[in-house]
């Protein structure tokens, strides 16, 4: 008798609580098949969606689009999760072969002449249908889509966007390939003596770092930014600070097999192209067409106006340092190895205050628990921890339930570094909300890398860390507080110049001093911040503020001069980036946030290539956006975070950008605010 194959646990009906995938019951191999099965049935939906004989409706057409793929939803969800957090070789071998698979399988939807035929009919008569605004907005969003993703060029035109779309798939995942493996290749393990200037903190995360790594009683630094700004801002061996930080900035860029250099020039080459084959005369312009800013011109006049202010107000934070320096017998010019352990003197100094002893009141759980309580007091929310099969055991969940006790969603917090996990920060989803097949309830996860204690030790956060956790959290109420029938209108489907105005406008709440006074607690004596420590902290607001925005803005000023280019055939990276920030005169002492051969925001999936200008298009809102709590005299107030709620964290793409800010605002924000918030207002451009 021949025996019956198990089926795949991927496609199988889900039953564990809160409708999460059996974790445990999934192995690398199933991915393949599993992927597979789910592209073949939604490329025979969507054949069918397209051949129907009936003239198109909504219902036949745009509801049956969003009804379709749900099998490759979960597929995809589960597997990007995994290759994002908790990866491995197996799991990478599947993503290079899933990636060209799920472009070309996009292709086959975005480009199929007869579906498109259905849908411009459809959107030629909108006025006429009698939609539901949120119809027309669904309606407008597919045309957009299918239009921008060539369904109206001719077949020579789409064969080559076809083959452009796989190639670049391919490529995006090979970068973020490379910088993984050039991150977990390096760590540079240290004995006791050569940790002079760090604090008790520093050490012991050196030391689990280290034990991880198979290097018991010794310290390792890794390439984790936790964990490698933490070294340069404390180390006092100047020749170590630089090893660290060389082979920080220099992820993607060291030669051989990970360098990515060569796959940065094809990628901008084909994404010329593709621009141009759809009508644009940059990617720039492309990406841009379809975002809040519009066009570059617009991204770039917020930039300018921020970028003068900031290098000047960075040059005289260096001269600032480079005096400390010379006071204390430094025969050296400042290097970009020396500037956070010099800020950190200086901030000591100036505010007396350090971050060591800081750190101790930033307990990882009591910042947890701080989020959530502002989600609370302004949403009504509560979270309750709920002991479920996760796919790492440094994962952790809580059920969200409203003010009513009705369930909400289910929260995923993965907060640690470990060489399994790609670097940075994210919120991403395994289940979104939607109403169209019932009232389904979101999965959300924020992924973070902050450094792991020793073991019965508490995990210690720098205040930007608590920042970056509330950040992502801001992220996750946008997921988990989406309230639309439709699935491509949920949550964080918004242009990118938009998405990042809940997370930031979230990280104002972590200053709010009766947060801080309630949740920043000792981690040794569980005593609250002093008042006067606090003080102290909150007054250091706008400081380091130069060195910040100059970062973060040249980043910002050469990918729209890199995705600018109309003829980048040819184009030699290193001596790109080079010119590009000589011409705008970037201090020597600063390094860009994210050097190209490892700025994954751009070529690791490519969600913000020609849009990481967004974090300061969205900080113009959020600035603004903060001030209309502050000006009713309280940060919670409950109508103002009503209106935040129905129009901003709760609505999803329902709107135009534009229209949903104004709804909440009333009017657009001007600069003034981000350039008070950023401690800019007073230097001259």
């Amino acid at each position: 008798m021949t025996k019956t194959a198990a089926p795949n646990p991927l496609l199988a009906g889900w039953t564990a609580a809160f409708g999460l995938p059996p974790f445990a019951a999934i192995a690398p191999q199933q991915f393949r098949p599993a992927f597979d099965a789910a592209i073949a049935a939604h490329r025979a939906e969507i054949e069918t969606i397209a051949a129907q004989t009936a003239p198109p409706t909504f219902a036949n057409t745009i509801e049956a689009l969003e009804l379709s793929g749900r099998d490759l939803d979960k597929v995809s969800n589960v597997f990007f999760v995994l290759a994002g957090a908790d990866t491995s070789d197996a799991i990478e071998a599947v993503e290079r072969e899933v990636s060209p698979l799920l472009a070309r399988h996009s292709n086959a939807l975005y480009l199929n002449r007869a579906l498109y035929a259905r849908i411009a009919a459809l959107y030629a008569k909108r006025a006429t249908l009698g939609l539901t605004p949120e119809q027309a907005r669904v309606l407008d969003r597919y045309h957009t889509r299918f239009v921008r993703a060539g369904a109206a060029l001719d077949q020579k035109a789409q064969d080559r966007l076809a083959a452009i779309n796989e190639t670049l798939a391919s490529l995006g995942t090979q970068f973020g390939q490379n910088v993984l493996a050039d991150e977990k290749a390096y760590a540079l393990i240290l004995e006791e003596g050569d940790l002079a200037g760090l604090p008790d903190f520093a050490r012991a995360a050196a030391r689990a770092a280290a034990e991880e790594r198979g290097h018991p009683g010794k310290y390792a630094i890794t390439l984790a930014r936790s964990s490698c700004e933490g070294f340069l801002q404390f180390s006092s061996r100047r020749d170590l600070r630089e090893k660290v930080f060389q082979a920080w900035i220099r992820r993607g860029e060291n030669g051989g097999a990970t360098d990515n250099r060569a796959l940065i020039a094809e990628m901008v080459r084909l994404r010329a192209e593709r621009a141009k084959l759809l009508g644009f005369e940059t990617f720039a312009d492309y990406r841009l067409d379809d975002q809040m800013a519009k066009t570059p011109a617009a991204a770039r006049k917020l930039l300018d106006e921020v970028w003068g202010r900031a290098r000047a107000k960075a040059k005289a934070e260096r001269d600032a340092l480079q005096k400390l320096v010379a006071e204390e017998g430094g025969n050296f010019a400042l290097a970009p190895w020396d500037w956070r352990y010099y800020a950190e003197k200086l901030r000591k100094a100036r505010y007396d205050l350090d971050e060591a002893e800081i750190k101790p009141y930033f307990q990882l759980d009591k910042m947890v628990a701080a989020a959530f309580e502002t989600a609370t007091r302004l949403f009504g929310l509560t979270f309750t921890a709920v002991d479920v099969p996760l796919y790492h055991p440094d994962a952790r969940a809580w059920e969200v339930k409203d003010a009513q006790g009705k369930h909400v969603g289910l929260f995923i917090g993965d907060y640690f570094a470990r060489a399994s996990k790609h670097s940075g920060a994210w919120m991403t989803s395994l289940r979104d909300q939607e109403k169209l097949i019932g009232d389904t309830r979101p999965i959300i996860l924020n992924v973070c890398n902050f450094s792991k204690p020793a073991t019965g030790e508490p995990a210690l956060l720098s205040f930007d860390d608590a920042r970056t956790l509330f950040h992502e959290f801001g992220h996750g109420l946008h997921g988990l507080l989406s309230n639309v029938t439709y699935p491509l209108l949920a949550g964080t489907a918004v242009p990118s110049d938009f998405v990042e105005l809940p997370s930031q406008l979230y990280e104002h709440w972590l200053e709010v001093p009766e947060i801080l006074q309630k949740y920043a607690r000792h981690a040794r004596t569980g005593e609250p911040m002093p008042k006067a420590l606090l003080d102290r902290l909150l007054a250091t607001r706008t400081y380091g503020q130069g060195f910040a925005t100059v970062e973060y803005t040249a980043c910002a000023l050469v990918d729209l001069d890199l995705h600018g280019l109309k003829e980048p055939a040819g184009l030699d990276v290193t001596a790109f980036e080079r010119d590009d920030l000589a011409r705008l005169d970037m201090p020597a002492e600063i390094v860009m946030r994210h050097r190209l051969p490892h700025f994954q925001h751009l070529f690791s999936g490519g969600g913000y290539a020609a849009g990481y200008y967004s974090y300061m298009w969205s900080e113009v809102l959020d600035a603004d956006a903060f001030e209309a709590f502050e000006e009713t005299g309280n940060a919670f107030d409950p109508a103002t975070a009503q209106r935040l709620r129905d129009f901003i964290y709760g609505a999803g793409n329902l709107r135009d950008p534009a229209e949903a800010y104004k709804a909440f605002r009333g009017r657009l924000p001007a600069v003034d605010a981000l350039l008070k918030k950023r401690g800019l207002n007073d230097v001259a451009a």
